[in-house]
């Protein structure tokens, strides 16, 4: 069988007495992109930040390839390849694009292969291009979220972790950068996708899975979690 990329065995985070996150079981493959799903205070972000090691895991382990991240550290999980775009950005709104593209890369040495990957995000996302001496506080919301996820691409990751992307965000803004994150996917980058837009995560993602509470209440194919009428009426509001 087949080791994951990444594994979540039992893992728990708590917030002083309260359980962020409870017994979760969680897998993503390589060149997967797996949707982590639920709504506001379900357990996502929480998730994702013990995986990079912002929070610490109070029991169960993580796996990365087989290997037990417990006395991982966060740069040391940066290394290894796991890279975290954040809720809300978090752009160095003082600086430029070009620099912040340039702090994404600061685990790595070889400049030749820093350049490639910086033209590389240039042509991902063009309007980095041509704002690349701008402020980033000066670009739109959704120039912002496109360089929050070039900054986390320069560290030249094997599992990229995406809190919210499409927050905030008009819905022809969210279209276009899921495709830009589906073609990431093709090129063999494996995703854990956290996103309210249920729809929009399940058409990019081969897997889901749904948290309650802190809780994984259902896990599936994106296909039959796109179909499912529970999920729908829960977390969409649909009527059906």
């Amino acid at each position: 069988m087949t080791i994951p990329l990444l594994e979540l065995k039992q893992l728990g985070v708590r917030y002083g007495p309260l359980w962020g996150v409870r017994h979760l079981n969680l897998k993503v493959g390589a060149e997967e992109c797996v949707a982590l799903l639920g709504a506001n205070g379900a357990g996502k972000s929480s998730t994702l930040k013990a995986i990079s090691k912002l929070l610490p895991t109070m029991e169960g382990k993580i796996l990365w390839s087989g290997n037990c991240l417990a006395r991982c550290n966060t740069e040391r999980s940066v290394k290894l390849g796991i890279s975290h775009c954040p809720e809300g950005r978090r752009v160095l709104a003082q600086q430029t694009v070009l620099a912040n593209l340039q702090l994404g890369a600061w685990i790595r040495r070889n400049k030749t292969e820093i350049r490639a990957d910086l033209e590389y995000c240039y042509e991902l996302f063009p309007r980095l291009a041509e704002r690349r001496l701008q402020l980033a506080g000066s670009l739109s919301g959704g120039e912002q979220q496109m360089l929050a996820i070039a900054r986390s691409l320069m560290a030249k990751p094997k599992l990229l972790l995406l809190d919210e992307p499409s927050l905030g965000l008009a819905p022809i803004l969210v279209e276009e950068l899921m495709q830009c994150l589906a073609k990431l996917n093709k090129t063999g980058i494996s995703m854990l996708l956290v996103e309210q837009n249920i729809y929009a995560a399940l058409a990019i993602a081969q897997r889901g899975y749904v948290l309650e509470a802190g809780e994984l209440v259902l896990e599936g194919n994106a296909s039959d979690l796109y179909q499912n009428e529970n999920l729908r009426r829960s977390y969409l509001g649909d009527k059906l």
